[in-house]
Parts: structure tokens; C-alpha cells; sequence
């Protein structure tokens, strides 16, 4: 009896015919990517060319850019900026680690209703959310004037550091917290490690410090990161409810000197791209570690 082609004991099971790859199709993604790269790369090429080159001569100059920590108005706002950005990332950690945590471990029937509690922000326009603080800010102080609670909203509005925009910007910043808190622990078996801190006499707090946060370490960097260059850019809610941030002082700066405010702004996309290629190292670091 014949056997050839009968994949059997001590037998060779026949190959698996390979599908030909369509010719071209390599060469059509280095087309798609290059028109991608062209679509971001030539306005910023157009921006660093606006803003190196000297009226007056013609030549090159890097006056704009080293002419910006001597700017009038740069270092006050840069600061309040930097300031509010990191109340918020704190205020948003705060609120969403052990929200995320709960949720994994105690309560995940909630997984649901926190995902859509937290991408409310998403789906409320920013201009209704300012309008309707803006609203709240005016009518309180008229009704309760005199009374601890328009005294708080009054400290909320302090031109120096408002933390109305530090709330608001917190509950912006709540989608992209939770999201990337809850990628980082879906990728953990985070019960089987809090199991075992408490077994070994760890409070919750304690848990929380020195084992949840090391897991979640490069989640919480790109929640951070995220949060940073939310408040970084955020002009809107700013602008309206009369505050001087980075942002509005960009666009004020933008009609006597234009150079100036496009340069500003160049080096704030350099130093966003520097910190997301400084999470991905780390990432990439850790990942490396632990496969070791």
C-alpha cells in the first residue's frame, strides 16, 4: 500500500501552502508613511524655518529662541502653568489609583459604570463645562457673600494660582488617567499581590505605596505625561474664565511678536516629544528587565 503523503508516526505532515504576499504592498506603506511624515514634518519644518530667519539680513538667527527665559511674561506663567499642571496630575492620581484598584478588586460589576462616569468629560463639550462654571463662580459669591463658602469661591479664583482651573482640568484629565491606569493593570495579576501584602501584615495605604504604585509605574507615567500635556495646551477653559496661563500668553505675545510665540511654541512640541521618548525608554527598560 502506498503511503506517501500520509503524515503518520515517524511521518513528515506536508507543508502548508503559503499565500503569496501581494507585490507592492511594502512599497504602498513606505508611500502612506512618507505622506504622513511629510503632512506633520513640513509645518514644523515651515514654523523652526519662520523662526530662525532674520527680517532684517535674511540669514539665520537663534535670537528667538534664546531670547524666550528673558521674555516679559514667560517665567510667571511657564511657573503658574507648570504649577496647576501638577496639582492636577495629582488630584487625578489620587482620585483614579484607588478608584482602579477598588474596581479590579473589590468591585468589578462598577467596571462599566466607571468607565462611563470617566468619559463624560469626552462627550460634554469644554465650552458647556466653562460656561457652566463660569455661571457658578458668578451667582455664588452674590448669594452667600459674607460666608466662609464665598470666601472659598473667591480663593478658587485667585489670579496667583487658581484652583478652579486645577478641579477643572482634573475632571478633564479623568479619561486618560483612568485609561491608562486600567491598560497597566490588566496586564498585572494585581489581586495575587495584594493577597500576599496583606497576608504579610501590610496595611491598604501601605499597599497601595509599595506595591500597587511599582506595578502601575509606567501607567502612572503616562497618565502624567498625558495630564502634563493636557494643562500645557489647554487655552479655552483659560481664556475664558479670565486667567493667564502659558497658553493665553503665547496668544498675546502673537501680535508683537510673532516670531517669538511660534519659537515658544516649537520648543513645547520638542520638550512633549522628549518626555514621551523618555516614558518609552523607561518602558522599554523595565520591559527588558523583566523578561531578564
Amino acid at each position: 500500500m502506498a503511503t506517501s503523503g500520509i503524515a503518520g508516526a515517524g511521518g513528515v505532515a506536508p507543508d502548508a501552502p503559503v499565500r503569496p504576499g501581494r507585490r507592492g504592498a511594502g512599497a504602498w506603506r513606505w508611500v502612506v508613511l512618507a505622506l504622513f511624515g511629510l503632512y506633520f514634518l513640513v509645518p514644523i519644518a515651515g514654523s523652526v524655518w519662520f523662526t530662525v530667519r532674520d527680517r532684517g539680513t535674511g540669514g539665520l538667527t537663534a535670537e528667538n529662541y534664546t531670547s524666550i527665559p528673558g521674555a516679559e511674561g514667560f517665567a510667571e506663567t511657564f511657573a503658574r502653568s507648570l504649577t496647576i499642571a501638577v496639582l492636577t496630575v495629582v488630584i487625578a492620581l489620587v482620585l483614579m489609583v484607588p478608584t482602579v484598584v477598588l474596581v479590579e478588586l473589590r468591585l468589578p460589576r462598577l467596571r462599566t459604570t466607571v468607565e462611563l462616569l470617566t468619559l463624560l468629560p469626552l462627550v460634554l463639550p469644554p465650552i458647556a463645562l466653562v460656561v457652566g462654571v463660569r455661571s457658578v463662580l458668578a451667582w455664588a459669591p452674590d448669594h452667600f457673600f459674607g460666608t466662609p463658602l464665598a470666601e472659598a469661591f473667591f480663593a478658587l479664583q485667585r489670579p496667583s494660582l487658581p484652583w478652579i482651573l486645577v478641579l477643572v482640568y482634573a475632571v478633564l484629565a479623568l479619561p486618560f488617567v483612568y485609561r491608562a491606569l486600567d491598560a497597566g493593570l490588566r496586564g498585572t495579576d494585581l489581586r495575587t499581590l495584594t493577597e500576599a501584602a496583606r497576608n504579610l501584615g501590610a496595611s491598604w495605604p501601605r499597599v497601595l505605596v509599595s506595591v500597587v504604585l511599582p506595578v502601575l509605574r509606567t501607567s502612572v507615567l503616562n497618565a502624567s505625561f498625558l495630564t502634563l500635556a493636557l494643562v500645557l495646551g489647554e487655552f479655552t477653559i483659560a481664556q475664558i474664565l479670565g486667567f493667564r496661563t502659558f497658553p493665553t500668553w503665547i496668544l498675546e505675545i502673537s501680535g508683537s511678536r510673532p516670531q517669538l510665540s511660534v519659537a515658544v511654541s516649537v520648543l513645547s512640541l520638542v520638550m512633549t516629544w522628549v518626555l514621551l521618548l523618555l516614558i518609552s525608554a523607561l518602558d522599554r527598560r523595565r520591559t527588558g528587565k523583566e523578561s531578564a
